[in-house]
């Protein structure tokens, strides 16, 4: 089949990768867990850059093809999957732990309710010092930080009303409640954010 193609996942991907390597070290034993691979393209274009971690891809069922036909391509030995995982109904794959999640473009995508489903499920799988890098959109106070960004969200609700941008203060504050510290907010190309989480220690 012909491999599927992001334009958006080919401009952020460097801009992504420079903070990636900023919390991840070369000789660290990371095995870190793709949420929504999509395309594929990011796995195969981060799996290249940082060949010390292993990356694992996953998405829903319907987007396997596509993942399969960049990865098999791409053939890196640090590179797997994809792996069935739909927020709400999938457990992480696998039997070993992942220390380090990533997930771009899907908190906009998937409802609130399954956004915090999926906080909970990384509360609940991932160990203290794992790492969690959500990229993408998101509104602070309420309010969107571009004009874009209010049609985007208008667009994604005229999708679906139950998706949409998400607020940071919201998303840190569910993160918090499943044992998780904000590390930074990073600022992004094109009015998007790069937000770092660390699982805490459980008292």
């Amino acid at each position: 089949m012909e491999k599927p193609f992001s334009p958006a996942c080919e401009r952020n991907q460097a801009p992504i990768l420079e903070v990636l390597q900023q919390y991840i070290q070369s000789g660290e034993d990371i095995r870190l867990l793709e949420i929504g691979s999509g395309t594929g393209q990011h796995g195969v274009y981060f799996a290249s850059n940082l060949p010390e971690i292993h990356w694992i891809t996953s998405d829903m069922k319907r987007n396997h093809a596509g993942i399969k036909s960049w990865l098999q391509e791409a053939k890196l030995k640090n590179l797997h999957g994809p792996e069935p995982l739909e927020i709400g109904k999938d457990d992480f794959p696998g039997k070993r732990p992942f220390n380090a999640v990533f997930s771009a473009n899907t908190l906009h995508i998937m409802s609130w309710k399954l956004a915090k489903t999926l906080f909970k499920l990384l509360g609940k799988r991932l160990r203290e010092g794992s790492l969690v890098f959500f990229y993408g959109p998101f509104n602070y106070a309420g309010e969107y930080s571009s004009e874009s960004n209010r049609e985007f969200d208008g667009w994604l609700k005229d999708r679906d009303e139950k998706s949409g941008i998400r607020n940071f203060e919201d998303v840190v504050s569910a993160m918090e409640k499943n044992d998780f510290a904000l590390l930074k907010d990073h600022e992004m190309p094109a009015n998007n954010r790069m937000i770092v989480f660390r699982k805490k220690a459980r008292l």
